[in-house]
């Protein structure tokens, strides 16, 4: 099975292709000042009948959903106006501010019509996670909406996408709260698009920070075969690609033959570029990762693996990855973790191994498995397996 999609998965964003000048409404500078207006001093909040905000709460990191209770894919980001979300705080631990809020872009409706976005984090307001079931709404795991989703659904792909930045941005905010160049106290400013040190000797600006990785598949040419590793915390079966961070001071391409070495001791001549993926679902002190993918050439095929970096590392031939990616086992996964989404918002389902969602019912299994569409270690390995 292998899909061919307009945007990697997290990219794409329908909220965030085009940055408005600042004199326009629906900017982050003006839509801000709005906002600060609406919430500074007034008792009753009501909209400009051009401007609709939406507002997307996350806690711990995972955004606010709901299913629509068709199974097939099918779930919907939690989003709340201004007067139903302030309603919605009334007597919890979170009280609704201008600070809290970091805003994400926005869509026209129409001449006279624009939504502007924002997201929050409510992870202190513990009762919300009540209020918020009685509406069959829930804090999903970004990475289970990610493989729930319909891939080949354009409208779908552009939640995740918006999700996806919202989550980076905000556990950005969570994990700078001090200036690394005096200690100070950071605050967000320009609409929580941006930090600065509120110490006045200092006011550094600090921007988003994205952490770049490089993914690659080496590939032995002369054998037509490439090479896959894997790890224990991996799904059984499931082998992929080769990754690793950039260090200071070497290029994309040298740190791709650099990781390649170090965790399999097979050497790289020519790299070559393939495409690059957001990645806003790593760990909180990394929660923004940009994937660059590279296709590799072997000059070395002795294999020797790094027990501290990966389980185990083989050369797969083409028509074995063929086969991997044949299998309806991502299917299977697709569906069975909609239906989780679906139990976790009606309150039936708290937890569930992913693992165990990639099966099929037959019986039947592949020698191994790649990752799904969502990640670009499938496009690197179906671009090579079908010489795309």
């Amino acid at each position: 099975m292998s899909i061919s999609l307009k945007s990697p998965v997290f990219a794409g964003n329908p909220i965030k292709s085009k940055t408005p000048k600042s004199t326009d409404p629906f900017s982050h500078t003006s839509a801000f000042e709005t906002l600060k207006t609406l919430l500074v001093g007034q008792t009753q909040i009501q909209e400009p009948s051009s401007l609709t905000f939406k507002i997307l709460p996350f806690r711990k990191g995972r955004p606010l959903a709901g299913s629509t209770g068709d199974l097939v894919k099918k779930w919907h980001l939690g989003w709340f106006n201004l007067v139903d979300f302030r309603d919605v705080l009334e007597g919890s631990e979170v009280k609704l501010s201008e600070d809290l809020l970091v805003y994400l872009g926005y869509e026209s409706e129409g001449e006279d019509a624009n939504v502007v976005y924002w997201g929050i984090d409510v992870s202190e307001g513990e009762s919300l996670v009540e209020k918020f079931g009685s509406q069959q709404l829930c804090f999903v795991q970004l990475t289970t909406l990610m493989v729930a989703t319909d891939w080949a659904d354009d409208t779908a792909m552009g939640q995740l996408a918006i999700a996806g930045h919202a989550r980076a941005l905000l556990e950005w905010h969570n994990t700078s709260r001090f200036c690394g160049s005096c200690g100070g106290k950071l605050i967000p400013i320009e609409a929580g698009r941006r930090k600065q040190c509120v110490n006045e000797s200092c006011k550094k600006k600090i921007y988003p920070r994205i952490d770049p990785v490089v993914i690659m598949l080496v590939i032995d040419k002369e054998n037509d075969r490439a090479l896959f590793s894997k790890q224990t915390r991996f799904v059984p079966r499931m082998w992929t690609c080769l990754a690793g961070f950039l260090e200071p001071g070497e290029s994309l391409e040298e740190a791709v033959r650099r990781e390649t070495w170090e965790e399999t001791g097979v050497e790289v001549d020519d790299v070559v570029y393939h495409s690059s993926q957001p990645w806003p679902v790593g760990s909180s002190s990394m929660p923004c990762q940009l994937m660059v993918g590279f296709f590799a050439y072997a000059s070395s095929l002795e294999i020797n693996v790094d027990k501290k970096e990966l389980d185990d590392a083989e050369w797969k031939s083409r028509e074995e990855v063929k086969r991997a990616l044949t299998f309806a086992e991502y299917g299977k996964a697709q569906k069975t973790t909609a239906i989780k989404v679906d139990k976790i918002c009606k309150g039936v389902e708290k937890g569930q191994n992913l693992a165990a969602d990639f099966s099929v019912e037959s019986g039947e299994l592949a020698s191994m498995v790649v990752p799904g569409p969502f990640a670009i270690a499938h496009h690197l390995i179906s671009s090579w397996a079908n010489q795309v």
